[in-house]
């Protein structure tokens, strides 16, 4: 695989210490490191971890339990963001995850809105990304609006589709603000894998690779990863590919699939 590879230390590696999974995500061959929650973290130990397993930190969610498509919550949001954003300066990390709801234990969807009309949510998403741009172009730090899954894990979320991620992203233009790509969600919510990955590949800044169904490593399930690899390859993507799968049996076996692609 010709692009550098990201682990998801939350789920991989929980048979050690956390601090401990940056050093074995390096002996592994990673070049990057990603987690979910940067809030219950000690953030100068997370740095101290990283620089000296040599291994860069690729990013976490910036958003936490607050929601993009709330407008009594858009000041709250964004004030969080700039402390998510202080976090990623702090430990060097390069992007933050942004979504559309708010995700509660577990990753579940804790308001869907259903009270509120499409007209709303859609309407108060997009002016709150353009005042998120601004703080990504400000700050330095990417910021990456991921869709998920609304079959399995996340039911209830709003921001479904790649199409409405990359369309939204598309015209705000900041070269600062693109779509998370999680190969996994988008299999179980739309399919089309390699369609949509060149019909948006400028808006892409960051892929997550898990099979589907499970959401284990790579050939457990059904996609093809040679080909959206190669497809990602073809298309001209040139940024990390985040590995956030839960190991189907062991980190060991779930590495041994991965550097095999």
């Amino acid at each position: 695989m010709k692009f550098l590879k990201s682990a998801c230390i939350e789920p991989m590696y929980s048979e050690i210490p956390f601090l401990d999974r940056f050093q074995a995500a390096k002996d592994d061959g990673f070049e990057f490191v990603e987690f979910w929650s940067w809030t219950d973290k000690d953030l100068d130990a997370v740095k101290a971890a990283a620089e000296a397993a040599g291994i860069g930190i690729s990013g976490f969610n910036g958003d936490a339990e607050l929601s993009l498509i709330d407008p009594a919550q858009k000041t709250d949001y964004l004030e969080f963001l700039k402390k998510s954003v202080a976090a990623a300066q702090k430990t060097g990390a390069r992007s933050v995850t942004i979504h559309s709801n708010g995700l509660g234990e577990g990753g579940l969807v804790i308001n869907d809105y259903r009270n509120l009309s499409d007209t709303v949510k859609l309407c108060t998403m997009f002016g709150t990304l353009i005042e998120c741009a601004k703080i990504a172009e400000e700050s330095g730090i990417q910021m990456n609006l991921e869709p998920l899954n609304i079959t399995t894990d996340h039911v209830g979320n709003y921001l479904q589709t790649t199409r409405m991620a990359a369309e939204m992203t598309r015209l705000i233009g900041s070269p600062k603000l693109k779509v998370l790509y999680d190969a996994y969600h988008m299999q179980l919510n739309e399919g089309s894998l390699c369609d949509n990955i060149r019909r948006y590949a400028d808006q892409l800044g960051h892929i997550h690779v898990a099979d589907a169904p499970g959401r284990h490593e790579p050939g457990t399930g059904e996609i093809n990863y040679a080909k959206v690899l190669s497809c990602l390859e073809g298309s001209g993507y040139s940024g990390l590919i985040g590995f956030e799968l839960i190991p189907e049996t062991s980190t060991l076996e779930a590495v041994k699939a991965i550097m095999k692609l």
